[in-house]
């Protein structure tokens, strides 16, 4: 269920990344602003999840410490 969820939400938020990028697009050159937002907050939660899946003290605690 919990799955689903993901997965829905997951294309709803393409959906609306998609549909953001295709109209920034159509309003060039006033919509190379809004692009470059999206590139650099993109770079940045790419590299998040990079760190936090090369984090083995964070899976440590995640396993082995009781909440």
């Amino acid at each position: 269920m919990e799955r689903l969820a993901y997965i829905i939400l997951g294309i709803v938020a393409a959906g609306w990344l998609i549909a953001t990028l295709a109209g920034m697009i159509v309003a060039m050159p006033m919509g190379m602003v809004g692009l470059l937002a999206i590139l650099g907050f993109g770079l940045l939660f790419i590299k998040v999840l990079r760190e936090r899946r090369n984090n083995k003290e964070d899976d440590y605690y995640d396993k082995n410490i009781e909440k």
